[in-house]
């Protein structure tokens, strides 16, 4: 653990002081650094990368440079970067594409792992193969801390699997996977196999604070969004091996060395390799202090608060907690009309009425994970505002629970359930 101190508060983009967000692993704010780098590429470069004119050079001349940029983070060849829309775009791109285009002798179909906390669009791209037939797929079970085994994962490896992948570190409970041992147990494996296994990471998470080296991590495709590390939204970067199979998502013209058509996003790319050369300066060991002050304080003053997922393999800037008797939903509203915001976990499920998938396979029950609430934190987080929040959080639990056991006392009068409303 650091022990780094209190440092000096920063300045950020925030427009009010008052205000805390610390819900950093949904978005970052985009860099005012790499705003301004990325504004002639709305107006004065304007041009189409494709073109070869001098306005068309100019803006391929700057997508090439964030191409390198994007390489020298992942420490790989240039050319083994595609640009996308994003990590959605290029998690997708592997499970649909890589996946299921694997062809086996004997007839049998592709088999896929992938862990069962992946992201959203990772479970939804292998359930969606699976029920159309195309590949078997393995959702493999992880600790109570929510951790991939590399023991189980070879257990579940079979003569048709093509494909594994595991996610570095998660969005919602901040577990760091053991990426690399997994990348050395296949590159084993593979010697010894006619079917390779081909390794796939999404490291959304994991951009701002873990090492990407892909070299060391031994994956053959890694995925990334540059608006979870104070780039701009809508735009990412898929490494892709030089020699491993891949099927295009897009078919048109030929950009990215024909492996994703589609004019080029030149201010978004441009974002994006200004946002990742950046990484390396950022200070995380005061966003480790500042994480373990808001952990202790809050185990320490708020009765029945647990902690979800590993203490010691977890992200740098990530604190999930549950609150017994709490609704977690409840709780962001109290937070956010208090100034604070926070999550119940993933912004792509925000939406969605079910309880977290993520925290249902660490073997928490529905009403323990309905009542979790996730705490992100990035480099504009001060003291200031892990103080306000150990302030304004234990008496709001109070409140809640003091609303909840009404409302329970209320529901037995009336000979509903417990959890109506819920």
């Amino acid at each position: 653990m650091f022990n780094s101190g209190p440092k000096k508060e920063r300045s950020d983009s925030r427009e009010s002081d008052d205000h805390v967000y610390l819900d950093y692993a949904a978005t970052t704010p985009l860099d005012r650094t790499v705003f301004e780098t990325m504004r002639p590429f709305f107006s004065e470069e304007f041009g189409n990368a494709s073109s070869i004119h001098q306005f068309g050079q100019a803006a391929q001349q700057a997508v090439v440079q964030a191409r390198q940029q994007t390489a020298e983070f992942l420490n790989c060849e240039p050319s083994e970067i595609i640009f996308n829309s994003g990590a959605t775009e290029g998690n997708n791109t592997i499970i649909k594409g890589v996946g299921v285009s694997k062809k086996l002798a004997g007839g049998d179909l592709p088999h896929i792992i992938i862990s069962q906390i992946e992201h959203d669009c990772v479970l939804a791209a292998a359930q969606a193969v699976e029920k159309q037939g195309f590949a078997e797929v393995t959702y493999l079970p992880v600790s109570a801390e929510g951790l991939v085994e590399t023991e189980a994962l070879k257990k579940a490896i079979r003569p048709n699997t093509v494909l594994i992948s595991i996610m570095y570190a998660n969005n919602e409970i901040g577990t760091v996977q053991p990426i690399e041992e997994i990348g050395k147990l296949l590159a084993e494996l593979n010697k010894n196999r006619q079917n390779k296994i081909y390794f796939h990471t999404d490291a959304v998470q994991a951009a701002n604070y873990l090492d990407c080296d892909v070299r060391k991590l031994g994956v053959d495709y890694l995925s990334l969004s540059a608006h979870k590390f104070y780039g701009p939204k809508g735009v990412g970067a898929l490494f892709v091996r030089k020699g491993v199979p891949f099927v295009k998502f897009f078919d048109g013209g030929e950009q990215e060395f024909k492996m994703r058509a589609g004019t080029h996003n030149a201010p978004g790319i441009v974002g994006l390799g200004a946002a990742i050369s950046m990484i390396k300066n950022n200070n995380n060991g005061e966003i480790v202090w500042l994480r373990d002050k808001l952990i202790d304080g809050v185990l320490k003053n708020i009765p029945s608060a647990s902690l979800n997922g590993s203490r010691d393999r977890r992200l740098a800037n990530n604190a999930n907690f549950r609150f017994e008797g709490v609704e977690g939903e409840s709780l962001v509203i109290s937070l956010d009309l208090a100034g604070i915001a926070a999550s119940t976990g993933s912004a792509c499920a925000a939406k969605s009425l079910s309880p977290s998938h993520v925290l249902l396979a660490l073997g928490l029950e529905h009403l323990q994970a309905h009542s979790s609430l996730r705490f992100s934190l990035g480099k504009y987080t001060t003291e200031k505002d892990i103080d306000k929040v150990l302030s304004v959080l234990p008496p709001t639990i109070e409140k809640l629970r003091g609303i909840s056991g009404n409302l329970g006392e209320a529901a037995q009068k009336a000979e509903l359930p417990k959890d109506f409303g819920c």
